[in-house]
């Protein structure tokens, strides 16, 4: 093991423990613990919206991606961009009427307080398996270091990020997402640089040898045959999937919502919304670009590819790049996984808080009181997530796995948000049963239809729900209730 590399890292994580904990003295109400004070600004909140939306999954699994096809998963990026303008108009006004600390108090507000369970229970599941794999994904990358386990390896990860996230809340979690956004975009923009060094003739090579197929965006080719829905990177399934699928984790999932809340205003909320999407095309492409030079540094070499194509990125940084540079950008790597733990972790207690424990306790109890419950809360989350990692450790890709596991649960979610953001005739009865009938084509297509794309799932999930609630709602129409 060399010290040298294994210094950077080590002062790396000390360093981003002991800078999110020093912001536990401004932590005194549940307003500061879930949502930051609402005083961070735009930007702060734009960069930490791309920590989220980045996470492990998204540094090792991209350039896997490229190294094995070509740059499709760009189709899906600009699906991304739709989805922000859909969040922006119809979701934001929404979120801002009143003071709101989680996304399924929309839904108490428009339905009743069994689906606002309903959602934050789906939400609860969705967010803790889905983390359970960025979790092991991180491990991955720890395991090649230190030679550990994979175990060990999780829980070393999972401890430093919960005391940060038990200490400083949100704002701990915003302003760390800020400095790990930076760390790990320079870490890339690095190993770019040093792979172009060890590839003879830089980057005239790689354009020549990996040739246009590797260069490839779009696949408009279309027809309603099964082999159009298995296709993953088609320019359908990326533009309307990633738009979907966007619409749902940013504007459903508290994971992001409770972001967008966090903002000073609606503007601002707004302003960070797509600003965050500019740094998220430029880094998804930044990270295609390294896999497809890794394919060319393997090509030239004659060397061969690691049997687990998430592995590639990692290893190559850890074998081949300079002492002291790989280390740092190992740290970046950790800073990714960190950054997306953080944020997972306060956003599992802030609904089991705010949509659980509060509504149905019975006793009233003061702020300190909460924020003690909700740092315990925050322990026990960190628990059950290395539980799921430690389950996850037999999955192939982990991106797509990652990307696989939320879609089955996003459609029910996006379905009946539409349905109370769209419609007034739809009550709560027939909203419930619009959820199960969504879940539950979903885990069937998910199980017994596989030769469907993920990148379909949230589409298909959103219109059975969508459609199901109204269907429902003649035999159980709405009471009187509105969001508006």
């Amino acid at each position: 093991m060399r010290i040298f590399d294994l210094s950077v890292i080590f002062l790396y994580l000390v360093g981003i423990t002991w800078f999110g904990a020093r912001f536990r003295s401004s932590q005194k109400t549940l307003k500061d613990y879930f949502l930051g004070g609402k005083e961070a600004p735009w930007w702060a909140i734009a960069f930490s919206i791309v920590s989220a939306e980045t996470s492990t999954l998204t540094v090792i699994g991209t350039p896997a991606l490229s190294f094995q096809g070509n740059f499709g998963f760009l189709q899906v990026v600009l699906g991304y961009l739709l989805a922000r303008i859909l969040i922006s108009a119809l979701f934001l006004p929404a979120y801002f009427r009143g003071e709101m600390y989680t996304a399924y108090e929309l839904m108490r507000v428009r339905f009743g307080d069994r689906i606002r369970r309903l959602t934050a229970g789906t939400f609860l599941i969705l967010r803790t398996l889905a983390e359970g794999v960025r979790v092991f994904a991180i491990s991955i990358v720890i395991s090649i270091i230190l030679s550990t386990g994979e175990f060990a390896s999780i829980l070393l990860i999972v401890a430093l990020t919960l005391f940060y996230t038990f200490e400083g809340g949100m704002t701990a979690v915003i302003w760390t997402d800020v400095v790990q956004m930076f760390l790990y975009v320079a870490g890339a923009i690095v190993s770019f640089y040093v792979l172009l060094q060890l590839i003879p003739g830089g980057w005239s090579t790689v354009l020549a040898t990996a040739g246009p197929e590797k260069w490839q965006i779009f696949d408009f080719r279309f027809s309603l045959s099964s082999e159009f829905f298995s296709r993953t990177y088609s320019f359908w399934a990326g533009v309307i999937g990633g738009c979907f699928l966007t619409t749902a984790s940013h504007g459903t999932e508290q994971l992001m919502v409770q972001r967008l809340l966090a903002a000073r205003n609606e503007k601002e909320s707004r302003l960070a919304l797509f600003s965050s999407w500019v740094v998220i095309a430029f880094q998804f492409t930044l990270f295609l670009v390294i896999g497809i030079s890794l394919f060319v540094y393997y090509q030239t070499n004659s060397l061969t590819p690691p049997a687990k194509a998430d592995r590639i990125y990692p290893e190559f940084i850890w074998n081949h790049l300079p002492p002291g540079v790989s280390g740092l950008v190992i740290a970046a790597i950790l800073a990714a996984a960190m950054s997306n733990l953080s944020a997972a972790l306060n956003s599992l207690a802030s609904t089991t808080i705010m949509d659980f424990y509060r509504p149905l306790s019975k006793r009233q109890r003061s702020d300190s009181e909460y924020l003690r419950l909700a740092r315990m809360v925050t322990l026990a989350w960190g628990a059950v997530l290395v539980g799921v990692a430690f389950v996850a450790q037999n999955i192939s890709s982990v991106l797509e796995a990652g990307l696989g596991i939320a879609s089955i649960l996003y459609g029910s979610l996006l379905g009946v948000f539409l349905l109370g953001l769209l419609t007034r005739r739809v009550g709560e009865v027939a909203a419930m049963a619009a959820m199960v009938a969504g879940t539950g084509l979903m885990l069937y297509i998910r199980f017994f239809q596989p030769q469907i794309a993920w990148t379909w799932y949230v589409l298909i999930g959103t219109t059975v729900t969508f459609a199901t609630g109204l269907a429902a709602s003649f035999l159980y129409p709405a009471k009187e209730k509105s969001i508006a």
